[in-house]
């Protein structure tokens, strides 16, 4: 939450100061546990140290800072959480979102300026996660969690034959999603060793319509004759050029007349908090991977020159940030 500051209280960058300042400070509350122990009541700031064995002095700045930023409110010598906070940092899956994007913010931007400068990733950042254990099990979660909200209207997007090619979708959660509501339908999944969730394959009961190719999907022999092909939140990880490179392998792994089905992310939401949530995101993707939020003409210009037609465009209900692409090889719509 920002702190409550006009325009004229000082330089912007001085208010984006502040503002930082405090969601660094929101981002040690939750990590220390700050908004789960207020979560039954109002506490005094020694109490409250003692619930999340911290030091009370210590606690008692970074409650006043929280309250300043509208995490916290104070009455007396008691602290409780704000309703927002309350809603959205006491409990629940939105705090996995917090953990997982203070960290990148935090500890990945430190040479941001490198990347800006040079035109090339300063950081690789799956290297960067497989050295963070816990941010990779969040950042997987994460992925997870989303793909299971939309899933229902995406899946009911996707044009399904008796083979389906997905490249990158390690969760397994659309094709386990297809196959459970298309009984005839064979499903192989490509990507990295640590991102293939062999267990949800298991659990939903289509080990025997699902295989799992660990590799790089750069590398790897993807096959052929697949009716269709899934390239979900894929081509923003990558250059224009390996994008290109990429959809001519997928090309000449479908059948003719194959659909290649994309998710990706609009280059400008109408929602000004999806387009700024989205330009962030696109930087970050710029810094860690080379890559960026790419805009739909590029996408249908990469189509076009991998032997598809002119793609469907699909904007989602569930994530309105977000539309699904559709296009076929040769051109039949």
């Amino acid at each position: 939450m920002p702190v409550n500051l006009d325009a004229g209280d000082g330089p912007p960058s001085f208010l984006d100061m502040i503002t930082t300042a405090g969601y660094r400070a929101a981002t040690a509350g939750l990590r220390l546990g700050v908004f789960p122990a207020l979560a039954e009541g109002p506490l005094p700031a020694a109490e409250l140290a003692a619930r999340i064995d911290a030091d009370p002095r210590g606690t008692t700045l970074l409650a006043d800072v929280l309250v300043s930023c509208g995490y916290l409110t104070a009455d007396g010598d008691r602290y409780a959480n704000a309703p927002m906070a309350d809603k959205w940092l006491a409990g629940g899956d939105y705090r996995r979102v917090e953990h997982f994007w203070s960290t990148v913010l935090f500890d990945s931007w430190g040479e941001l300026e490198t990347s800006v400068r040079s035109g090339a990733a300063a950081l690789d950042f799956y290297a960067w996660l497989a050295e963070r254990p816990e941010t990779l099990g969040r950042f997987q979660g994460m992925l997870s969690a989303h793909a299971e909200h939309i899933a229902p209207e995406v899946a009911a997007l996707v044009p399904v034959g008796r083979t389906l090619l997905d490249v990158g979708g390690g969760h397994a959660t659309y094709p386990i999603r297809l196959c459970s509501g298309n009984p005839s339908l064979h499903a192989t999944v490509v990507d990295r060793p640590e991102a293939l969730n062999a267990a949800a394959v298991e659990a939903a009961g289509v080990t025997d319509r699902i295989t799992l190719r660990p590799g790089d999907y750069d590398e790897l022999d993807l096959g052929s004759g697949f009716d269709t092909a899934l390239l979900f939140n894929v081509v923003h990880g990558r250059t224009a050029a390996a994008n290109r490179t990429l959809l001519h392998r997928v090309a000449a792994a479908l059948r003719p007349g194959g659909a290649v089905v994309l998710l990706e992310h609009q280059e400008h939401p109408a929602d000004p908090v999806d387009d700024a949530f989205t330009r962030v995101f696109s930087l970050n993707l710029f810094h860690g991977q080379c890559g960026q939020v790419y805009p739909a003409h590029d996408i249908a210009a990469w189509l076009l020159d991998a032997g598809f037609g002119e793609p469907e465009i699909h904007p989602l209900e569930s994530s309105p940030a977000q539309s699904v692409l559709i296009a076929r090889l040769g051109g039949t719509r």
